[in-house]
């Protein structure tokens, strides 16, 4: 898939009239992207314009305008794009209740690594995890995946960890916006 490049972010000043454009059509963008799973979890399976989205919030956010400032927000964003063949998602853990989510995070030790992608063809293709983010007591309520899928077409989401198993399969717009990701980064024809 095709990276954000410094080209595309604008500054604070320039995004601010086309914010409300370009959120509505990021929004439907992520809507065709997001997949439940059990109770608490979502998978937001990311691309260039999801990126891109998040890159300009953050500028505006936090009022970056340094441009290693900015470049360093295309390099950390950028990582939630998958490579040809391999689909990137950010994984919330959504739990309300302050007590019960430091009960689970803390129980779901390794959950991140559980989440899986099953093939068309019926092979499992488990999640890499962003490393920074692993913790020694509890993990965090959002991670960074990756799933290698390499050619093959993605058909069910699943997490299959001893605390909790669920799967989900990947249908309509979902399933149409992850081939037409593999599609563009010339995994798929």
């Amino acid at each position: 898939m095709t990276k954000v490049n410094r080209a595309e972010v604008k500054s604070r000043a320039d995004y601010e009239p086309i914010r409300d454009e370009f959120r509505t059509r990021v929004m439907t963008t992520k809507n065709e992207r997001r997949v439940h799973l059990a109770e608490y979890f979502t998978l937001l399976f990311e691309n260039h314009d999801t990126v891109l989205y998040q890159i300009q919030e953050m500028i505006r956010a936090e009022a970056i305008d340094g441009e290693r400032e900015i470049l360093h927000e295309i390099e950390t964003y950028n990582e939630l794009i998958g490579d040809r063949g391999e689909l990137g998602a950010t994984l919330l853990i959504e739990i309300d209740d302050p007590v019960e989510r430091e009960r689970l995070l803390e129980e779901w030790i390794g959950l991140p690594g559980s989440f899986y992608i099953e093939t068309h063809d019926g092979r499992r293709v488990t999640a890499t995890v962003d490393q920074r983010q692993v913790g020694e007591r509890r993990i965090s309520s959002v991670h960074y995946l990756k799933f290698t899928v390499g050619d093959g077409v993605p058909a069910r989401v699943g997490v299959d960890h001893p605390a909790i198993s669920a799967v989900v399969d990947l249908a309509g717009p979902v399933a149409a916006a992850l081939a037409r990701d593999l599609v563009a980064a010339g995994t798929l024809s």
